[in-house]
């Protein structure tokens, strides 16, 4: 049964359904200058670090990009669970097996079902909040970037954990949407 970003198979295996994104670069150059004014307002509004993010392919495991420059785990972070959290029809991908998942905190959700039904409530409220899954100190809180085919990436912040998450959600989600992706390049 395919639930978005993870997929639970009939011999009762799970795998993760990633989908590479942007054409030659991993996080491609128009996707920031697109985002850029949203970022900065973000990082100035909540005081955290505003940053997009897209996914790698199977061969990177699962591994985010940000737009930043930094890699990370995308079953950790807000930034990933977004793309993860896509219905598939929306956000078709390749599969990758989903084999034992690194814990980086003990907070980090790691068990298949308690990330299927986390997966499912963050489609049902287009909205990832993350706490302390990747790093203790900091909460993720991202929304999807959705271009004229669909979701295409992740916007967000992180922030220390303790800050009012009411006001940084609304903040995340009105930058999200000022956000215009730029249109793939055409297929060859």
């Amino acid at each position: 049964m395919a639930r978005g970003g993870l997929e639970r198979g009939s011999d009762g295996t799970y795998r993760l359904r990633l989908r590479a994104l942007g054409a030659a670069a991993p996080c491609p150059r128009g996707l920031l200058d697109a985002a850029l004014p949203a970022l900065r307002a973000l990082g100035a509004r909540t005081g955290g670090h505003a940053d997009v993010a897209v996914l790698q392919g199977p061969a990177a495991g699962g591994v985010l990009c940000l737009v930043s420059g930094e890699r990370l785990p995308a079953h950790a972070t807000a930034y990933g669970k977004v793309p993860l959290a896509a219905p598939p029809a929306e956000f078709p991908g390749l599969t990758a097996p989903l084999m034992e998942l690194p814990r980086h905190t003990r907070h980090t959700v790691v068990a298949p079902g308690v990330l299927a039904r986390q997966l499912d409530r963050i489609r049902a409220a287009g909205l990832a909040v993350c706490a302390e899954e990747h790093r203790l100190g900091e909460v993720t809180v991202a929304a999807p970037l959705r271009g004229p085919a669909g979701p295409v990436a992740a916007l967000g912040v992180t922030v220390p954990t303790g800050v009012p998450l009411d006001r940084v959600a609304a903040a995340v989600r009105a930058a999200a949407t000022r956000v215009r992706p730029p249109e793939p390049p055409p297929s060859p």
